[in-house]
């Protein structure tokens, strides 16, 4: 492809040009998705440590507040950023997807940019209030910060589900009417992965806040110190994870059942089905449960669950990818829960007189890794939802071929991304390491009181 055609939009789009279009999405939604979590979840985090400030008067909870808000600020400005790109590839990508549906999705991004405003103004008055509002005051106008996150994310999520349950309109003669954007909003599939996400993004949240301070607790340890400190910075991030992991093993099973009934083709792929037949073996890596996936799906170790031999072939998604993302996804998820139960255990033997379980070596490197391991999770999660709705960009209506800008040339778009999110994300990484600065001097506090 000539230069001059390039730029005079001649010829049409390449496959290297839908591959990039795809790859594009995928990396800058990737990296979208964890700034994401770290905004829904910190500013909660902030609340919390601010709350026992309050309470307790302890320097140490009001330190760690002011410096989770002043990291949730440069995140959420970074995060406000890569969400505008995203915004801008949904139309020069997409424009078939969003000339054709964006009638019918379109409120719920309108309704997510009022709430990006909202908790914009709120993270500026939370922020330079520190000082100059009363203690009292300046907590509550954190609260419109969490709230408002929350609901940016679950409007944006929305549309999501309705690009896999889509509903709210007609299609007559190949064109949309009766659109009804509530329906569309409040799909079948919108309740599940509201849940599933929220709790996800508390997850990456509070272990990768936790994991900064689990290296901080080995550090300590190596030098002889005890920073009360860095074990409360600790606690109450890992704590939040803890709590959420068994919560999400109980949304991902009911995510589960909901694809098994609602997309047939991503179930099958997920779980490496390949004939349709009863009594279906559980297959994870190399083990094989026989019956099991029949009997934990359907309660009937024979029931005839469908294979991808049942679907089309041109209706397949690429199914490696997707039983691979899905199986990491569970893996690194049964890992989080394990150290999640172990800190519940030394918590209550804490309390019985073992004092040192909870900073154990083994523990704490094991902790060090979780904000990895989740933030892996939630990418491997991200990718089976949607390579598990390939071929389709609206699952059943809309191919994604079909919705792929017909311009030559949008490989360049990818290298240009790919250079600008590598500045990004270092000119980020450097800001908050020169944020850091030595922690307050230890407090002689009452220990843990933050776990209960």
């Amino acid at each position: 492809m000539s230069t001059v055609a390039l730029l005079t939009g001649q010829g049409a789009a390449s496959p290297a040009d839908f591959m990039a279009a795809r790859q594009q999405m995928a990396f800058t939604l990737g990296f979208h998705i964890v700034l994401a979590s770290i905004g829904i979840g910190l500013p909660a985090l902030t609340l919390l440590a601010e709350w026992r400030a309050l309470r307790t008067g302890d320097a140490v909870y009001a330190e760690l507040a002011r410096r989770w808000m002043k990291a949730a600020g440069v995140l959420f400005a970074v995060g406000a950023v890569s969400g505008t790109v995203l915004s801008f590839e949904m139309g020069t990508l997409w424009p078939g997807f969003m000339d054709k549906y964006g009638q019918v999705f379109g409120t719920a991004f309108a309704l997510e940019g009022i709430a990006f405003f909202i908790e914009a103004i709120f993270m500026g008055v939370y922020l330079y209030g520190w000082d100059r509002l009363s203690p009292r005051a300046h907590f509550l106008t954190g609260i419109p910060v969490v709230v408002a996150g929350l609901l940016s994310a679950s409007f944006v999520l929305t549309v999501n589900s309705w690009m896999n349950q889509p509903r709210g309109f007609k299609l007559v003669d190949g064109k949309v009417t009766d659109v009804d954007p509530l329906a569309a909003m409040f799909n079948p599939a919108t309740p599940v992965q509201a849940v599933h996400l929220i709790l996800a993004s508390l997850m990456v949240c509070g272990f990768i806040v936790a994991s900064v301070y689990a290296v901080g607790l080995l550090r300590d340890r190596k030098a002889g110190r005890d920073d009360r400190y860095n074990r409360i910075g600790f606690a109450i991030p890992f704590s939040l994870g803890a709590v959420c992991a068994p919560l999400q093993v109980i949304v991902g099973d009911w995510a589960v059942r909901f694809v098994a009934d609602n997309q047939p083709a991503k179930f099958a792929a997920m779980e490496g089905i390949e004939h349709t037949e009863a009594g279906q073996p559980f297959r994870f890596a190399v083990f094989e449960i026989p019956n099991a996936l029949s009997l934990m799906l359907r309660f009937d170790a024979h029931a005839t669950l469908r294979g991808m031999d049942a679907i089309p072939a041109g209706d397949r998604p690429p199914a490696e990818v997707v039983k691979t993302s899905f199986e990491i996804m569970i893996a690194l998820g049964m890992v989080l829960l394990a150290l999640a139960a172990w800190w519940a255990l030394a918590w209550w033997l804490r309390r019985r007189g073992h004092r040192d379980l909870p900073w154990r070596p083994w523990f704490l490197r094991a902790a060090a890794l979780t904000g990895l391991m989740a933030a892996v999770a939630m990418e491997a999660g991200w990718t089976t939802t949607e390579v598990g709705r390939q071929p389709w960009i609206v699952y059943g209506v809309m191919r994604t071929e079909e919705a792929i800008n017909p311009n030559p040339g949008l490989r360049y778009g990818l290298y240009i991304v790919l250079a600008v999110y590598t500045v990004l994300a270092a000119a980020t990484i450097s800001v908050l390491r020169r944020m850091r600065h030595t922690p307050p001097a230890p407090v002689a506090e009452p220990e843990l009181e933050t776990v209960r």
